[in-house]
């Protein structure tokens, strides 16, 4: 009869683990199993169990059973205890645990280190930030580890120490390898100037192409992969001007999507384990900790495009089934733009004009997070800088570096505010100051009184429109009798997408529309505003490559001002609701928000629809 016998080979403990190596035998005859079971007992394994059983047919030659699976099973088992134990380990010598075996690696971490002395000092360098690097290793006791710590402290680094098992340094050794793949510079700078990549930017022409070069990453199963989905999908964001990028895990997938002229469209799904690794890697090159999940972080790195440097602003949140991760694109080209350009009616620019050119006061741009304050700001100092004045900005972050003024960026944590960052500037005498937001009421006062003492101050607020920056200010506790003299005009803006001239389709107004249209008209006090103007058609989006089938191609804004004249300094002298300050002001014949965009829409720039989406059309 035919006996099956299972051999179980099982080694002293190494280090508290258990290290096994399974056999699986099928003998013919009885003499052949006595035979084998004696040569069992006579050899040198500790421990031999054997479970038999009777076949009900004969065979002629011996069969092999599935060997690997069972060996699959114990380096399974086996990983599993040792990365069981280096956990337990570490809460002894009081490190952060990691496993690096899946974890994406900053090759230019590698480098600080060789390959053969970090095999030797049981260590690894894996990542990298100006002169912070994080070192993992076996056995923080071993003296040969400890030396190597020592010589990377003596050469300027200061790292931050993990402990990991021996697979996790095996793993990241391994990695040395792939150097020659590496398209990183400098801790926090990831470089895409690399001739590849910038092929890719030059070849995508709508979001679609930006799906098919992720998919054709996705199918490679090399090392260096994450990095080239990572390259093409920051590639992709710049090619198609998205202003975000977003990865959201979902119970099965993650969703990757672009914010284009600040819509979100899908761009594809991928799976759990790719968003993994590229979750570390963002990580890594944001200077992030790996080992936190449950908390919010934020980071940042820098892009290396050309000669352009574009700096990346990441947010993690922890989400239901996976961290949530939005990458800012603050590209410099999207914020470059000349003040004639931004959409503004040329009365109001008119206006804003005269106003730049006084030596003092304030001018304060309203509206959202996302309606292109920071635009407009830009705008102004480009318009009023000159070699004769000095110019300081305070901002967070410094979207757009403009050669010949004094930009500043505050840091919370290192307790650099607006408001530290505005006394400072002060003492630097500026004529012109830029203040990217005004938050509370140490700044507003600050703010206010430079405008009255010799200096241009440009500001932002965060009211939905421009007769609510006056009672804004009066809450953070700005006096009413000195705000009056300190503000030359408050503006409100939002953005709305310009629609694509390739493929718009008119329509002629109908029913309530064209009923919204004329009620929107007929609160215009001045009429030279709409001499000219059609009034029975308008324009819908439709969709082409030229604008990614989106039926928009870029943005516009619609603004609304309030001047501070004789009549508005009388009612906000008076404590005053928006409402009385809108009134106050219906005689300087300003365009509204909302009459604004419908005149927008008349002339083809931007759809019914589309203004609805951003504005209350239905009230004001």
């Amino acid at each position: 009869m035919a006996h099956i016998i299972s051999v179980f080979f099982i080694h002293p403990p190494v280090k508290g683990l258990l290290f096994s190596r399974v056999y699986s035998i099928t003998i013919l005859t009885k003499s052949q199993w006595l035979d084998s079971l004696t040569a069992l007992r006579q050899g040198r394994c500790e421990a031999v169990k054997i479970v038999s059983r009777v076949k009900k047919r004969y065979y002629s030659n011996m069969v092999q059973f599935n060997e690997e699976r069972q060996e699959k099973r114990v380096r399974d088992l086996r990983r599993d205890e040792e990365e069981q134990l280096t956990e337990i380990l570490s809460k002894k010598y009081g490190l952060p645990y990691l496993d690096l075996t899946n974890a994406p690696i900053n090759r230019d971490a590698l480098r600080v280190i060789t390959q053969e002395k970090a095999r030797m000092a049981k260590l690894t360098v894996f990542n990298i930030i100006d002169k912070n690097i994080s070192v993992a290793v076996q056995s923080p006791s071993l003296s040969v580890t400890k030396e190597a710590l020592q010589e990377l402290t003596d050469r300027g680094y200061r790292p931050e120490v993990f402990l990991v098992s021996s697979r996790s340094l095996e793993s990241t050794w391994e990695r040395y390898k792939d150097l020659s793949y590496s398209f990183e510079t400098k801790g926090g700078a990831l470089d895409i100037s690399n001739e590849e990549i910038l092929e890719a930017v030059k070849s995508v022409k709508h979001i679609q192409d930006v799906k098919g070069l992720i998919e054709n990453v996705l199918a490679m199963k090399k090392g260096f992969r994450i990095s080239r989905i990572l390259e093409i999908i920051l590639a992709g964001a710049l090619a198609t001007k998205a202003s975000d990028v977003h990865l959201e895990a979902e119970e099965t997938y993650v969703r990757l999507r672009y914010r284009l002229d600040g819509v979100l469209v899908d761009i594809l799904t991928f799976d759990h384990e790719t968003f993994g690794l590229l979750l570390s890697r963002v990580k890594l090159i944001s200077g992030l900790k790996l080992n936190i999940k449950k908390t919010a972080q934020d980071g940042r790195f820098t892009i290396k495009m050309g000669i352009e440097d574009i700096e990346v602003r990441t947010s993690v949140l922890p989400g239901a089934y996976n961290e949530a991760v939005v990458l800012r694109v603050l590209n410099p080209k999207s914020i470059a733009v000349p003040l004639e350009e931004l959409g503004i009616h040329p009365r109001l620019l008119a206006i804003l004009d005269h106003e730049i050119k006084k030596p003092n006061g304030m001018i304060l741009t309203t509206g959202p997070t996302g309606s292109g304050k920071t635009t407009t700001l830009y705008a102004f100092l480009k318009k009023v800088h000159t070699p004769q004045i000095k110019i300081i900005t305070i901002e967070n972050p410094i979207e757009y570096h403009i050669p010949g003024i004094v930009q500043t960026q505050t840091d919370t944590e290192k307790g650099y505010t607006f408001l530290e960052g505005l006394r400072s500037a002060l003492r630097q005498d500026p004529d012109v100051i830029m203040v990217g937001e005004i938050r509370d009421r140490e700044t507003a006062e600050i703010a206010i009184n430079s405008s009255l003492t010799g200096h241009l101050v440009f500001s932002t607020l965060h009211t939905n429109n421009a007769a609510g920056a006056y009672p804004r200010l009066i809450d953070l506790g700005a006096n009413p009798k000195v705000l009056t003299s300190s503000i030359a005009i408050s503006m409100a803006q939002r953005l709305v997408r310009k629609l694509c001239t390739t493929c718009r389709k008119a329509v002629t107004l109908v029913g309530e529309e064209k009923k919204l249209v004329e009620d929107v008209l007929g609160s215009i006090r001045d009429k030279s505003y709409i001499k000219g103007i059609q009034k029975e058609t308008v324009w819908e989006h439709q969709g082409c490559e030229k604008c990614n089938f989106t039926g928009f191609k870029g943005r516009v804004g619609i603004f609304e001002a309030i001047v501070t004249d004789e009549e508005i300094e009388r009612v906000v002298r008076e404590n005053p609701s928006e409402r009385e300050i809108k009134k106050a002001a219906e005689h300087q014949d300003l365009l509204s928000i909302r009459q604004d965009g419908v005149l927008k829409v008349l002339t083809g720039i931007t759809s019914l629809e589309e203004l609805k989406r951003v504005v209350d059309v239905d009230y004001e």
